[in-house]
């Protein structure tokens, strides 16, 4: 079943999203390329394409307010997400989105070569493994892992005054109870998207100075 754009249209603006119609019409053909792609490469469980919309998209534009700086890494980005709908909506910001698995790399290449996204660029590897020429203003992560791995594995990568943007469901105590040393909280955002009911936060981090 193709994406309905008079829904993701209906539902952007239900979020204050006030976009131009090429905009909308790429995400439209990133969500098509997705269910596509989906029935040989499994890359998400969700299917419906009106989910996709409140669970891919929007979930995905949440955290535009927190991103910081212009470099932007998204570690585990599997299906794109959060990278692709936010280099959409970001085009003058730069995004690098990173997964070590060679199937979903091969689809994000395909998406980036039809959608024609000249500011996102897809690596294939392990996060650990990634040794860049520039170091990244904000980190992402979607459902890569713990916060105590992910500030691990990417502390590496991320710049001076860089951040680690976390998206998580539930509020995270023992996750943020578990912040190892060097790091610093910053804020907890409680994400707030209309058209759906779950629970969603953005736990914001640092280095420590």
């Amino acid at each position: 079943m193709p994406n309905d754009p008079n829904y993701l249209h209906e539902m952007l603006i239900k979020n204050q999203y006030l976009l131009p119609k090429n905009m909308e019409e790429l995400f439209i053909q990133y969500l098509d390329l997705l269910i596509k792609w989906n029935k040989v490469f499994n890359l998400t469980r969700i299917c419906d394409p009106k989910e996709m919309v409140l669970l891919h998209i929007l979930d995905s534009l949440s955290i535009n307010p927190y991103l910081h700086g212009t470099r932007i890494l998204d570690v585990g980005t599997g299906a794109g997400l959060p990278g692709i709908p936010l280099a959409i909506l970001r085009p003058e910001k730069k995004f690098v989105l990173l997964d070590s698995n060679n199937k979903k790399t091969r689809f994000l290449t395909q998406v980036v070569h039809e959608l024609k996204l000249a500011n996102v660029d897809i690596i294939h590897s392990r996060c650990e493994d990634l040794h860049p020429v520039h170091l990244f203003d904000s980190i992402l992560s979607r459902a890569f892992a713990s916060l105590e791995v992910m500030l691990k594995a990417t502390q590496h990568l991320i710049d001076q005054d860089g951040r680690f943007l976390a998206m998580k469901g539930v509020y995270p105590e023992s996750e943020i109870q578990e912040i190892p040393q060097g790091f610093k909280l910053l804020a907890v955002h409680k994400l707030v998207i209309n058209g759906l009911d779950a629970k969603r936060h953005l736990v914001c981090l640092t280095k420590e100075d």
